[in-house]
């Protein structure tokens, strides 16, 4: 609550003082983020707008100037429940309410179908986590990510699944969601064309509880490793599902279930290193400490812990505005060329795109769990 009063504080002051300035003293800049702030995974997209109130309340202390006004940035905050049609909704919204830039959405499933509102709109998007490849694949000049696809973390937990772990069957299931159904089909080429064996494919839904029936079916098959496509709602009631069971395999997902949250959500049901799990993005060592460091600096400033995307939403809001310095204006029509061309030093490392809007040699930080903590293993460009 601190952090809200104090950004709700800044607002209310800045605006008193903005009704006795010249009106050319201020120009403001409204800034829209899109997350899940209801339902299973809250958690994240708390985590992520809280990310997106640091970086507004940052680029405010810096005073910047741009067209020779003094810019106020403004958070304009929706929630899309990560569900496809309250994210047109939440696009909407922002498009009405004209904002000049929107970073999100959190979930692939709402990103990709918010992208063409946005793109029609003509305003610029940065999404920091949604990494199914069709967002950057429908020749958006508006969209961009701040981290790697699909078609790198799956295919890199792929081969790390027959090769490292010599996994000798592998069972999949997914969520059926775009982020879901994507990462699994990833996942599933890349343990083919490595030599490995798929032994079964399931699918639930995003917001089940109950696995029994598939994990039954997969337990038949002997599954050394079991990979799941989706969120760490299901991904942790799986996994005590799976210890009821008896199925002692490698648990393995990407940055959706590799969160700190999992622990919590899988109790008892998670044993030490059993979970492998890749999250996209990730820093050298040469900018670890600096990430750490940001870390703390979130935590006393929100009284949260970071859970995944919070420093890359940070980086985003960031990316975006340093567009609009280098372009002197606000205006997406005249930014977005310098958007594609930005090179940003952040917290998360280098962040440049390619001609989709891809970020440039992307890095995937690989992650396991041990103690009741998640420990890094390894990062991988």
């Amino acid at each position: 609550m601190k952090l809200v009063k104090t950004v709700l504080g800044i607002a209310v002051t800045t605006a008193f003082v903005s009704l006795s300035a010249p009106a050319s003293a201020q120009l403001v800049v409204k800034i829209g983020h899109v997350g899940p702030l209801t339902g299973a995974i809250a958690h994240l997209g708390k985590d992520n707008e809280l990310g997106a109130k640091l970086a507004i309340e940052d680029l405010n202390a810096k005073g910047i100037k741009i067209g020779g006004q003094t810019v106020k940035f403004e958070l304009i905050a929706e929630d899309d429940g990560a569900d496809p049609k309250q994210g047109t909704a939440a696009a909407t919204k922002l498009v009405d309410a004209k904002v000049n830039g929107v970073i999100g959405h959190l979930n692939s499933g709402t990103t990709i179908p918010a992208s063409k509102i946005y793109h029609d709109a003509g305003i610029a998007q940065i999404s920091p986590s949604a990494t199914n490849p069709k967002y950057t694949m429908q020749g958006f000049k508006t969209a961009f990510r701040v981290v790697a696809n699909d078609g790198q973390l799956g295919g890199v937990m792929g081969r790390y699944a027959v090769k490292d772990l010599k996994a000798k069957s592998i069972a999949i299931i997914d969520d059926r969601t775009a982020y879901g159904q994507g990462v699994a089909d990833e996942f599933e080429k890349s343990v083919k064309a490595a030599g490995g064996k798929v032994v079964g494919r399931e699918f639930t839904n995003d917001k089940a509880t109950d696995f029994n029936a598939i994990l039954t079916k997969l337990k038949g098959a002997k599954p050394d490793v079991v990979f799941y496509g989706g969120m760490d709602a299901v991904a942790g009631p799986m996994l005590r599902q799976m210890k009821q069971l008896g199925i002692d395999a490698k648990f393995m997902g990407g940055d959706g279930i590799c969160s700190s949250e999992l622990i919590k959500l899988a109790g008892d049901g998670m044993g030490d290193g059993q979970v492998i799990c890749a999250e996209a993005g990730g820093v050298s060592p040469d900018k670890a400490a600096a990430l750490d460091a940001w870390k703390a600096n979130f935590k006393k400033r929100t009284g949260s812990d970071v859970q995944i995307y919070a420093p890359y939403v940070y980086d985003a809001t960031m990316v975006m505005a340093t567009a609009m310095q280098n372009a002197n204006s606000t205006d997406p029509k005249k930014y977005l060329p310098a958007l594609a061309k930005v090179s940003y030093d952040g917290v998360t490392g280098k962040i440049a795109f390619d001609s989709k809007g891809d970020i440039l040699n992307g890095a995937l930080t690989f992650y396991t769990y041990k103690g009741g903590k998640r420990e890094m293993m390894m990062v991988v460009r």
